[in-house]
């Protein structure tokens, strides 16, 4: 009796759990149905010249990259990050598709664990885009700092990304270009996910070669062709760096990582618990019909492993968790950098190639 009992409790208790989880999924779907129309119209009708740079006061530069820099700018009572792009370096280097696809992606998403874009304008020199500032550093100076991450600390990170993938999945953006460099802790010790410059809307599949070596996916290196499954990969390769402090896959070379990755060999460091090896071992996984995140149940394999088992989703997208680290408020988290002075052409350059800006 005793035996029945416990058996049926058990069961009951089974079914509740899957009665909640069901609930819990059709409020997940409801909310990315309603995200993907918002997002078509506004990627359909993309706004243009939202302000101009009279509007900002420019504080100090806090990123440098190969056509531009990030500055840290005062519009009235909102401290934002302006991303300034030269037009003749972006033609230069053949990266006018790019640069226009970032801005169309930018201005049409809306998550908590991105980088939201608030303006966007251009004049004579310049492409501009102004984003939300996320104070508290890149991830890539932080996990440095303390070496490596409770395996607590990263699930908690670790959800912030994999929500953030299904966000932009859903809505046929593959982003391409996960690392610690690109996310960014936001005052209250979420992340913001930064960079948009490689996301791409992919309704089936895309062949380009990009990305950092040690988080590329074994099938870009073999130019086969791929899809969103790349971004699951850099997952796990993000996961395995967050709770080890090193990447899997690593050399002096890029051509030495390139051939560790197509060979799929890797170790885990001893403190791994067997649910976090399980879990990378199932995103590290050459065969992309065996890929979490890839298979038919997509995301939810990830969501559901037993590593994540204590996560509570809805709780981490409503940010009602509380983080493990918050950055100090009274501290500037990012690199000094050499000011230089902008200069602007008396003339439009490049009306045509940036008329879609």
């Amino acid at each position: 009796m005793g035996t029945s009992s416990s058996s049926s409790s058990s069961s009951s208790s089974a079914a509740m759990t899957n009665s909640s989880q069901a609930q819990i999924d059709a409020q997940i779907s409801a909310y990315l149905d309603h995200a993907k129309q918002d997002f078509d119209s506004r990627y359909s009708s993309p706004a243009k010249q939202t302000a101009k740079l009279e509007d900002f006061h420019l504080q100090r530069t806090v990123g440098t990259g190969s056509f531009g820099r990030v500055m840290i700018a005062q519009h009235g009572n909102q401290t934002l990050a302006l991303k300034i792009m030269e037009k003749t370096t972006i033609v230069k280097l053949k990266q006018v598709e790019h640069t226009l696809s970032e801005k169309k992606i930018l201005q049409a998403i809306k998550f908590p664990f991105l980088v939201n874009l608030v303006y966007s304008f251009k004049d004579n020199s310049h492409l501009y885009i102004a984003l939300e500032f996320a104070s508290g550093g890149e991830m890539f100076t932080h996990l440095r700092s303390v070496g490596k991450y409770s395996e607590d600390q990263t699930r908690f990170y670790a959800a912030q990304v994999t929500l953030a993938f299904e966000y932009l999945h859903f809505l046929n953006i593959i982003y391409r270009d996960l690392k610690p460099e690109n996310i960014l802790f936001s005052a209250d010790g979420y992340l913001k996910i930064t960079d948009f410059g490689f996301a791409k809307l992919v309704r089936d599949r895309t062949y380009t070669l990009c990305g950092t070596p040690e988080y590329i996916a074994p099938e870009i290196i073999l130019s086969r062709g791929y899809n969103k499954s790349v971004d699951y990969w850099a997952l796990g390769i993000l996961i395995y760096e967050m709770a080890a402090g090193f990447p899997p896959f690593y050399a002096d070379q890029p051509i030495q990582i390139y051939e560790k990755i197509v060979q799929g060999k890797f170790k885990f460091p001893s403190h791994f618990s067997n649910d976090l090896k399980d879990l990378i071992r199932s995103l590290l996984q050459i065969d992309l019909t065996k890929r979490f995140g890839n298979l038919k149940n997509g995301s939810k394999d990830i969501k559901y492993h037993k590593w994540f088992s204590t996560t509570n989703w809805i709780a981490i997208f409503e940010k009602r968790v509380k983080p493990t680290h918050v950055p100090k408020p009274d501290k500037d988290h990012y690199e000094k950098y050499d000011e230089k002075p902008m200069q602007n052409s008396s003339t439009e350059l490049y009306a045509h190639d940036f008329e879609g800006f």
